[in-house]
């Protein structure tokens, strides 16, 4: 086979008046050659001359780049039992397929059914394997059909996992991410799992901070989406899914089973997202400093986007759906309830009284008589106790002494340091700066301790709780009045 300009040379030079074998002398090449692609040139020119041909077709003949004739691949090592083999294993999975489903995620890999073949005495590449599996299969190859929507047309959702340190361990978080396709917005919230109330929670959070809904929402074939595959291509979907889509009036979309490029989307913001968030920056105090940091950075990775404009175009907003699962509970002695084996506190009046609980998936809202008495962050943990020490502030009024020793008190290290440091001999005092700021919020009301103390320039450099004597202990073993408190309970 020869070159497009060893061709021209050949017909330049027969053009020259140069016979075959000057022709051949020059290039190189031998007679036959130089005989074939003149004659050839000849014929195509001749017959372009003629009337009613198709004249774009015969330039292209004549001005094609020359091509050798195709080599014929022979197989040397696939064999007949090879192919047996390959077709009885590929039997197999259809049969696997029939009793768990088109979904099922359990289908053998190319790999694996070479190591079949190797583990049977067969000699052949995995390459080869590939091939034959591919010709077997009849796979066509898919056709990518580009689409274009409108502002408000399609949302598109996925999980992805991010690798953090968080208070010094390495943990597996969960960022639920939303992407919208015509205004090229993202969106994140980090969770520490995939179940169905966090599901749930980011799609309220995240519609009600976009003050609108979505024609369609896209999903991949997640557990909090699809209940059960029916037959080949239908879906059973979660019917508390169904209920949001009612309630906010978006179409939900599930795309076929590994077709991730369906949503291409969301599994590249997926991608973006850890990476422009997390690659250089994965060390936190707390899961929330790390969510106030991802919103720092989503503000500069969507600052191009398209999303104010696309707003007006959104469904109209509704309330926030209300996703807590409801309980009632009775509060003990130690004005206690119990939800999930976890205690947690509420008001001592409370106790013995019955009230209603909100449980949703980062906390629980205790309520009574109509109106919320307090709330606690979710804690997880068999025997697990979440106290509030402003629950207490009366009983302590009462029993000053029982207050060192109190679960109440110790559950809030720096305020238990405070008490040891300034307060240990003076109780009451104590007791009455809680008082005094009761509506305040637990780091609020230590700030106010840290001002009152600002003189003493030893506050700052608390470290180590003050040891108790050994006349305090004595004489706090004998009072049996507390015995109750010291075990975490609270007399009334």
């Amino acid at each position: 086979m020869v070159d497009m300009e060893t061709k021209n040379k050949i017909i330049s030079l027969k053009n020259e008046g140069k016979s075959n074998r000057e022709v051949a002398r020059i290039t190189g090449l031998n007679r036959e050659t130089v005989s074939k692609y003149w004659e050839e040139y000849k014929r195509k020119k001749y017959e372009l001359q003629q009337k009613g041909i198709d004249e774009r077709a015969m330039q292209e003949e004549l001005l094609k780049k020359p091509a050798g004739k195709p080599r014929e691949k022979v197989r040397r090592k696939y064999t007949e039992a090879m192919d047996e083999k390959l077709r009885e294993i590929l039997r197999a999975e259809k049969r696997k397929e029939s009793v768990l489903g088109v979904g099922h995620k359990q289908k053998m890999t190319n790999k694996q059914i070479w190591e079949i073949l190797c583990e049977e005495g067969h000699a052949i590449s995995q390459s080869t394997v590939n091939i034959e599996l591919a010709r077997l299969r009849e796979r066509k190859s898919e056709v990518y059909i580009r689409q274009q929507y409108e502002y408000g047309d399609r949302l598109e959702y996925d999980f992805g996992e991010v690798k953090l340190v968080i208070g010094g361990a390495v943990c597996v978080y969960h960022m639920a991410v939303f992407s919208s396709v015509a205004g090229k917005y993202r969106w994140v919230k980090l969770y520490t799992n995939q179940k169905k109330p966090v599901f749930m929670d980011s799609h309220v959070k995240f519609l009600e901070q976009m003050g609108g809904c979505w024609r369609e929402i896209v999903y991949d074939n997640m557990k909090n989406v699809v209940t059960k595959f029916i037959g080949k291509n239908e879906k059973e979907l979660n019917e508390d899914l169904v209920k949001m889509s009612v309630y906010y009036g978006f179409k939900i979309n599930v795309t076929n089973c590994f077709s991730g490029h369906e949503k291409g989307s969301v599994e590249k913001s997926v991608d973006v997202v850890r990476t422009e968030l997390f690659a250089t920056n994965y060390t936190f105090n707390t899961l929330d400093d790390a969510q106030v940091y991802a919103e720092s950075k989503l503000l500069k990775l969507n600052e191009n986007s398209l999303i104010d404009e696309e707003k007006p175009y959104l469904l109209p907003a509704m309330p926030p759906l209300e996703l807590a699962e409801i309980s009632t509970a009775k509060v003990d002695k130690s004005a206690l309830i119990s939800v999930d084996t976890v205690k947690y506190s509420v008001p001592e009046e409370l106790v013995g009284k019955g009230v209603i609980v909100k449980k949703y998936h980062d906390e629980i809202r205790v309520f009574h008589c109509n109106s919320e008495v307090c709330r606690h962050r979710r804690a997880l943990g068999n025997g697990t106790i979440r106290i509030n020490v402003m629950h207490y502030l009366n009983t302590f009024m009462k029993k000053p002494g029982a207050l060192n020793n109190s679960i109440a008190l110790k559950s809030v290290p720096k305020l238990k340091a405070i008490y040891d440091t300034y307060y240990s001999r003076r109780p009451r005092e104590f007791i009455e700066i809680l008082q005094a700021h009761k509506s305040l919020e637990i780091d609020e009301i230590i700030e106010q301790f840290q001002a009152k103390m600002s003189n003493r320039a030893e506050f700052n450099a608390i470290t180590v709780v003050r040891p108790i004597s050994s006349v305090d202990l004595r004489s706090r073993s004998s009072m049996a009045d507390y015995a109750s408190l010291i075990r975490g309970g609270v007399r009334a």
